[in-house]
């Protein structure tokens, strides 16, 4: 029914159909009997998919990534479509609009989209009156952040602490976002001493916000699929040596070599979507290998099927993150991805879905 739906929709600007979806999920946010009927139809609950990681229970590995929720608006709701994790953000301390429009392209020729949003959102203040009732929710509710705009990046890592004094109290992760590319120089940060002082930051604001009676919560960084494979590995092993609890890979990519004869292949911004599935799954693999006993990785980019699921989980991903996915196959999106890891395990002989995380990165 979505294949039917989406023409329509793809006939109608991204970003004002985007905002409708958000609008129509906030119906849905406080409506018991809605969440109950999204649960009923879009729900999957199985024990072999249910995934532990950092004292938090993942009912399935399917997740949806920063980006749709920027402001935490429909998380509740997110949940009732049987996604087993959701990630709001990426939030920065103060509220601000973006990026000029349009900002938002999509390729369908290529099941990809280009975005160039800047971070807008409405700031971490606001976004922490929503989250209030985050403990509430039946899966784990992640926090991405980022800096502002204008902050130059020798300030960087006072926006991120900011940020986790306004929500620490308030997810159950946090995600540290330098690798976006839609914020003028922020990938920078990626370098691993500047990078090594903002975990540092970080880390010392959620230690103070520890001793003042909040529990104990992961952070992660997301990497970008951009760096060469020497910058991937000393960025990965200086984050784990600085206490991060896992790494997100990847962002979206700044390369067009997939998409170069499409005509908004010049447009600025992150490509997402089916270009870039065997890029960041590679990425996946490399720095499970180099990091996998050390923390877990979850797996994000060009993410449509189930058989794309479970090779980045075979790559080393403990679990995933969906979104230009979303886009193109409709809110079933979680459901049908793990009907399929169900098929695939049996197939395989697995009889719970931790047992092939890394089993392609181990061969």
């Amino acid at each position: 029914m979505y294949q039917l739906i989406r023409k329509y929709l793809f006939q109608q600007d991204a970003e004002e159909i985007h905002e409708k979806t958000i609008h129509a999920l906030k119906l849905v946010e406080d409506s018991a009997p809605g969440k109950n009927l999204l649960k009923l139809v879009f729900q999957l609950r199985d024990e072999r998919l249910e995934t532990k990681l950092w004292g938090l229970t993942f009912p399935n590995p399917v997740g949806l990534a920063a980006g749709f929720d920027k402001n935490a608006e429909v998380y509740h709701a997110l949940g009732a479509l049987g996604f087993g994790f959701v990630e709001v953000g990426t939030l920065t301390p103060q509220g601000q609009p973006g990026n000029p429009k349009p900002r938002l392209f999509r390729l369908p020729e290529h099941q990809a989209v280009i975005n160039r949003m800047g971070f807008n959102n409405q700031g971490a203040y606001l976004a922490s009156q929503r989250l209030i009732d985050y403990a509430y929710s039946d899966i784990p509710i992640g926090i991405n952040i980022g800096k502002n705009k204008m902050t130059p990046n020798e300030e960087a890592a006072s926006d991120y602490s900011k940020c986790m004094d306004m929500l620490y109290s308030y997810g159950h992760y946090f995600v540290i976002n330098i690798s976006s590319p839609n914020t003028p120089n922020l990938r920078d940060l990626q370098e691993t001493e500047s990078m090594r002082l903002l975990v540092r930051a970080v880390r010392e604001k959620a230690a103070e916000m520890e001793v003042r009676g909040v529990g104990k919560k992961p952070i992660l960084l997301k990497v970008a699929p951009d760096m060469t494979d020497e910058q991937m590995r000393d960025v990965v092993h200086a984050a784990v040596e600085e206490g991060i609890s896992g790494i997100i890979a990847t962002n979206t990519t700044l390369s067009r070599e997939a998409v170069k004869n499409h005509r908004h292949a010049d447009e600025a911004g992150g490509l997402s979507g089916r270009p870039i599935t065997e890029r960041s799954t590679a990425w996946v693999k490399e720095i499970y290998q180099e990091i996998g006993d050390k923390v877990p990785v979850i797996g994000v980019g060009g993410i449509y099927t189930g058989e794309d699921a479970y090779e980045k989980i075979r790559a080393g991903a403990s679990l995933v993150q969906v979104y230009t996915g979303m886009i193109y196959q409709g809110p079933g999106i979680p459901k049908q991805i793990n009907k399929k890891l169900l098929q695939l395990m049996k197939r395989d002989g697995f009889t719970h879905i931790s047992e092939a995380i890394g089993v392609d990165a181990k061969a």
